[in-house]
């Protein structure tokens, strides 16, 4: 991927600086009254220079909210020409986003951090439940979808940084300060590679008393990081759903199981 000029990278830092404050506690999609048309048109314009954009409805099982997602389109001649990862519906961000849709004052006035956001699914419900949020990337791309789709179904945006978990930035750490309250994944592992980064970067952000939900399809790399943390005292309640929508790419229904992990520090303040 090649690096953007100083002027564009000016750009999308002003985005996210003019955010419409919103009242937590809604669970409908924001009305397009609620959100600033410039703030709109603008995000609209750095994505619609992407190409092709198409808008897909996505309900959340078990709740009455339905999101409106823009992504791009996915071209299909001889076959399938799949975009970007992040740039697919992925059943374990929809399921995420079901878990808080459904008990959403968990998140309310927490400091939260979502890393892989994607196109903004779990993102969306997570500001829709009054969360202070804040989404982590390496793919400017996957910010600017998250961005618009956050406003465009809530009326506020979060705060993005842009980040490779395996190089942390300075900038990354700043932004998290004292740490947060709570991390959330949605299928984020696929090599096993990052399983060792992740643990260290999410040790080292995560707040006293703090979680991390991990939403995975039973992919290995998950799976293998789930037992690390478990084997270092990580106490881990997990809940499997069964998805409603299939892969993006097998086109396989998952089960998808959703981990909140806790620190071995909480366990045993908890005794």
């Amino acid at each position: 991927m090649g690096e953007r000029s100083p002027s564009h990278l000016q750009s999308r830092k002003s985005l996210w600086e003019r955010i419409k404050r919103w009242h937590p506690g809604a669970s409908r999609p924001a009305s397009r009254d609620s959100i600033c048309p410039s703030r709109w048109h603008e995000l609209h314009a750095v994505i619609q220079a992407t190409g092709p954009l198409r808008v897909d409805y996505v309900d959340l099982p078990g709740t009455d909210v339905t999101l409106r997602i823009t992504r791009p389109y996915t071209v299909y001649t001889d076959g399938p020409k799949f975009g970007p990862y992040w740039g697919e519906i992925w059943p374990s961000g929809v399921i995420l986003a079901e878990v808080i849709a459904r008990d959403p004052h968990v998140l309310l006035g927490r400091r939260v951090l979502e890393l892989g956001p994607g196109l903004g699914v779990t993102a969306v419900a997570a500001l829709q439940a009054g969360a202070d949020l804040v989404v982590a990337d390496a793919r400017p791309g996957s910010l600017d979808f998250c961005a618009l789709n956050t406003l465009d179904n809530v009326g506020i945006e979060p705060k993005t940084v842009c980040v490779n978990w395996r190089k942390p930035s300075r900038e990354f750490f700043a932004v998290a300060g004292e740490g947060f309250s709570l991390v959330l994944a949605a299928d984020v592992l696929y090599d096993y590679e990052d399983v060792e980064p992740l643990i260290t970067l999410v040790e080292r952000i995560l707040a006293p008393g703090g979680e991390l939900w991990l939403a995975e399809p039973g992919r290995n790399a998950a799976q293998d990081l789930v037992k690390t943390m478990r084997k270092r005292g990580w106490h881990d309640e997990e809940d499997a759903y069964t998805s409603l929508l299939p892969d993006p790419h097998d086109r396989v229904k998952d089960v998808v199981t959703v981990h909140r992990l806790c620190p071995p520090s909480a366990t045993q303040n908890q005794g």
